[in-house]
């Protein structure tokens, strides 16, 4: 398989499409390492510094279904037909394959087939596989700040299994434990905010009484 950044612009941009794509169409230039492309192409617009309404949620859903087949050691995945045939207007993706290409190449630029064993063995394959099925929940939480930096992880863990670099999947997975971390906080903040507020709301009606 040729370079993502190039096999993405060549199937949106030179290639004519119609006006709208399924991720089924995507999946036609995934080549063998199916569930790294998945990945990286799932959680790419969640990931940029762009508004994505409507997408994080559906998106977390299908990552959180491969995730769980990547564990188990399906060669092919399996994605459920509605949202596999599920149409996306072709300039909503090209706006986020435009704004995507210099992350991809950037990183393309660096990464090279090493620590295979992260990818490959069991042990790597589960821990990846963990991570990116909490990250893909994470996604799918209607509050801000839980999505982007769960989707930089998810993007970059299959980014290394894309291109068999165990030490980007190794800084994704770095970027997840970042992500559970901010998502974990949120929630622990927001449960003391409600607790103080009770507590506040109690004190005012009993203290009035």
């Amino acid at each position: 398989m040729a370079k993502l950044s190039k096999e993405l612009n060549h199937f949106f941009f030179e290639e004519k499409r119609p006006d709208y794509v399924t991720l089924e169409d995507i999946l036609q230039i995934a080549g063998d390492s199916v569930f790294g492309f998945l990945f990286v192409v799932l959680a790419l617009p969640s990931a940029l510094p762009l508004p994505a309404p409507g997408y994080a949620a559906p998106f977390g859903v299908l990552i959180f279904i491969l995730a769980i087949q990547f564990i188990i050691g399906r060669k092919k995945p399996w994605l459920p037909k509605k949202m596999a045939n599920h149409r996306m207007k072709l300039e909503t993706v090209q706006k986020f394959i435009k704004a995507g290409t210099p992350w991809l190449q950037r990183i393309e630029a660096i990464t090279r087939p090493r620590l295979p064993y992260v990818c490959t063995t069991i042990p790597g394959r589960l821990i990846i596989g963990v991570a990116i099925a909490l990250m893909s929940i994470s996604m799918c939480i209607p509050i801000p700040l839980t999505n982007t930096l769960p989707a930089i992880g998810i993007f970059f863990v299959g980014f290394g299994l894309l291109e068999d670099d165990g030490f980007i999947s190794l800084i994704g997975l770095v970027i997840c434990l970042m992500g559970a971390t901010l998502t974990s906080s949120i929630f622990i903040f927001g449960y003391k905010a409600v607790e103080a507020g009770i507590a506040a709301i109690k004190a005012l009606i009993f203290g009035a009484s």
